[in-house]
């Protein structure tokens, strides 16, 4: 027995030693190796597995994984409203920049780099936005945060995947001020309505006076060019009966009369007759 407990002490010591040398990278974790007496920091990162090294040296171990970070931010908007809504934002670091990350930020990029930054977007990107418009521009809204974000950490060795929108928390104030201005805007819109149609009637009614007034123009025109017409007509037939009309004619159309009496007095081998109405008795 005291055999065997020995054996189990003279295998335990070196493992425990040895395991105190090394360090376990886990799945979706990086490292750099931190020699501290000899090079320093590597560049190089890790990979998943165990490194051994001696006690005095360290493996600086980092998640590469995709990290998801809520804040309740408080924000003002265009409309001079204050709402408290809920934003997430997905973060990780660039897995060939974990040297300079760690000399220039540290582990804890997210609260000493990104959360300011993240705070800063959301409120200058809400405050372009009408407290109505919020819920249905939001998957604009996110994609402008997001890319607000994207230019602010620019050079700081992380990388941005998503930013969701995930409450927004309506006061009773605030609910009253949305129905108050949603009121005022119908008011407004149906005000602009019965102005748009009283300007087509007005239009309208310009319109039909100056088709009227047309109307009666043409009609005046076109009774004065009938009248022309009639004239010149007139006046033509006027000309043709002085041109053809005779005595011979007369004296021929007076012949075609039943109510005529004449007397035929010669005048001559080829003169005609001259005809003599008497009275009636």
């Amino acid at each position: 027995m005291k055999t065997n407990l020995r054996l189990i002490v003279l295998l335990l010591v070196p493992a425990l030693f040895l395991w105190g040398c090394g360090s376990m990278v886990s799945p979706g974790k990086m490292g750099l190796k931190w020699r501290p007496i000899t090079s320093g920091l590597s560049k190089e990162p890790l990979k998943e597995g165990f490194y051994t090294h001696m006690p005095w040296n360290d493996v600086l171990i980092f998640s590469v994984q995709w990290q998801s970070f809520t804040e309740k931010v408080d924000v003002l908007t265009r409309d001079d409203l204050h709402i408290e809504m809920e934003a997430s934002v997905l973060v990780r670091p660039i897995t060939q920049e974990l040297h300079p990350l760690q000399l220039e930020i540290g582990p804890r990029f997210y609260p000493s780099v990104v959360k300011p930054e993240f705070l800063t977007v959301v409120r200058n990107t809400m405050a372009n936005y009408f407290l109505v418009d919020i819920p249905d521009k939001s998957p604009e809204i996110e994609v402008k945060i997001l890319e607000g974000l994207r230019e602010r950490i620019k050079g700081k060795h992380l990388e941005l995947d998503n930013v969701t929108i995930s409450d927004i928390d309506f006061t009773s104030g605030v609910l009253r001020a949305i129905e108050t201005k949603l009121a005022k805007e119908q008011e407004k819109v149906q005000k602009d309505f019965e102005l748009e149609i009283a300007v087509k009637d007005a239009q309208i009614a310009r319109e039909k006076a100056k088709g009227d007034a047309d109307s009666l123009r043409i009609l005046a025109v076109g009774q004065a060019e009938a009248q022309k017409i009639r004239a010149a007509g007139q006046a033509e037939a006027q000309r043709i009966i002085d041109e053809t009309l005779t005595s011979r004619f007369i004296q021929f159309k007076a012949f075609e009369s039943p109510n005529t009496k004449f007397i035929y007095v010669p005048t001559g081998k080829d003169g005609l007759p001259v005809i003599v109405t008497p009275e009636a008795k």
